[in-house]
C-alpha cells in the first residue's frame, strides 16, 4: 500500500502529522516527531514573546480535550537560536512552522524562521481583522507555501478562504479548536479549568469534516490540511476523501498517548485495503468523481437485511417509527417505515442496506 503524498514539491511518506500544540513544544518533542512514523513535523505556534498560560491548562475525557493554552511558552529567540537549528540539522521529513499573530510580529519572525521552514502555518485564532494585510506581510518575507489556519468561529469561512488566497496564501488548515466553551467538574464542584475553555478531539470531527468538504468543493485546486477529531486510520481516510491532502492530529494523542501516531500509520494499509483502495493518492482521485457529484434522493429506500444479520435486535430498539419487528427474521412494516437510515448506520454487523444514499 502506498501511503505517500506529493504536495507542493515535497514528498510526504504518509499524510499524518501532529497539530500545533503542547506535544510540539521544544527540542525533545520536535525530535520525537522527526523520528516517529508521522509524514511531517509541525512546531507549536511561535510568537515573539512566549505565552503566559494559566495552569492547569489541559483536561481530557474519552473523546474531548479541554484547554486554555495559548501559543508557545518559549520566547522566539529560543526557537530561532536553539530549537530549530537542532531540528533542521537532523531533519528527516518536511517541517511546517506554525507562527502567529500580529502583522508586526510576522515582519520580525518570518525572515528569521524562513531558513528552517518547508511550509508555514499561520494561526488566526485571535485575529479579527486585516487578514489580507497579514498574509501580504508574510508573503513579502517568504516564498515558502503559506497555510492559513481557520478557526471554527469564522462563520463566513469560504469568504475567509477567498480573502487569504487572494492575498497570497497557498492553502488552508481546517480547523482549530472550538469555543469558547464551559465544562463543569462535579467531583470538585467547580468549573473545569475556568469559565472559558477551548475544545478539540473526536467531539469536533463532524464540524472539521464539514469545513474541509465545503472548502474543497468551492476551491478544488488549493491544498488543504484537515485537522479536528482524528483518532484512528479510518478518520484519516475520511478527511482525505472529504477533501484534505494532509491531516493533523493532536488531541487524541493527548487522550490516549503519543504512541497513537505510529499505530494509525501502521493501521493505514489495512484500512485502505478494507475500503478497496491501494494508495492515498487513489482516494484523492476518486473523490473528484464521487463525493462532489449531485446526489438525488432515492425512492423506496426501505431497509434490506442480508446473511450477516444476527438478530441482535438493535435496529428494532432504535427505529424511531417502530417499523421493525423480529419473528425469526427482521420484518419491515413499509407503512410505518420513514426510510430515515438510522438502522443502517447503526447496525454493528453491516447487515442492513438499501436505505442510505
Amino acid at each position: 500500500m502506498d501511503l505517500s503524498i506529493d504536495l507542493l514539491g515535497k514528498k510526504f511518506s504518509n499524510p499524518l502529522g501532529p497539530a500545533a500544540g503542547p506535544l510540539c513544544e521544544g527540542i525533545e518533542n520536535m525530535l520525537f516527531f522527526n523520528d516517529n512514523s508521522c509524514g511531517y513535523m509541525v512546531s507549536k505556534t511561535i510568537s515573539i514573546e512566549g505565552a503566559i498560560v494559566k495552569k492547569p491548562c489541559i483536561a481530557g475525557t474519552s473523546n474531548t480535550i479541554y484547554n486554555r493554552e495559548l501559543w508557545s511558552e518559549l520566547h522566539s529567540d529560543e526557537w530561532i537560536e536553539t530549537i530549530l537549528p537542532k531540528v533542521f540539522t537532523e531533519k528527516k521529513k518536511p517541517l511546517i512552522i506554525s507562527a502567529g499573530y500580529k502583522e508586526e510580529d510576522f515582519k520580525y519572525l518570518i525572515p528569521k524562521l524562513d531558513p528552517f521552514a518547508d511550509f508555514f502555518e499561520i494561526s488566526t485564532h485571535y485575529v479579527k481583522e486585516n487578514l489580507d494585510g497579514i498574509v501580504r506581510s508574510i508573503r513579502e518575507n517568504t516564498d515558502k507555501p503559506i497555510f492559513m489556519k481557520l478557526s471554527p468561529h469564522v462563520t463566513d469561512y469560504l469568504g475567509f478562504v477567498k480573502k487569504v488566497i487572494g492575498a497570497g496564501a497557498t492553502g488552508i488548515v481546517a480547523i482549530n479548536s472550538l469555543g469558547p466553551a464551559t465544562a463543569v467538574d462535579l467531583k470538585n464542584l467547580s468549573l473545569l479549568l475556568g469559565d472559558e475553555v477551548w475544545i478539540s478531539g473526536p467531539a469536533i470531527k463532524p464540524i472539521a469534516l464539514h469545513r474541509v468538504y465545503h472548502i474543497r468543493k468551492a476551491f478544488p485546486d488549493i491544498p488543504i490540511i484537515g485537522v479536528g477529531g482524528i483518532a484512528k486510520a479510518e478518520d484519516v481516510l475520511e478527511f482525505i476523501f472529504a477533501g484534505a491532502d494532509l491531516v493533523q492530529m493532536l488531541s487524541s494523542a493527548l487522550i490516549k498517548g503519543r504512541y497513537l501516531y505510529d499505530k494509525i500509520v501502521k493501521d493505514l494499509p489495512k484500512a485502505l485495503e478494507k475500503y478497496g483502495f491501494s494508495s492515498i493518492e487513489e482516494i484523492r482521485k476518486v473523490r473528484k468523481e464521487t463525493i462532489f457529484k449531485v446526489e438525488e434522493e432515492k425512492e423506496n429506500n426501505f431497509p434490506e437485511f442480508n446473511e450477516k444479520c444476527t438478530l441482535c435486535g438493535l435496529c428494532v430498539k432504535i427505529c424511531p417509527a417502530g417499523a421493525l419487528s423480529e419473528d425469526g427474521k427482521i420484518i419491515v412494516d413499509k407503512n410505518k417505515c420513514i426510510q430515515c437510515g438510522l438502522c443502517e448506520s447503526r447496525c454493528p454487523y453491516d447487515a442492513i442496506s438499501g436505505v442510505l444514499i
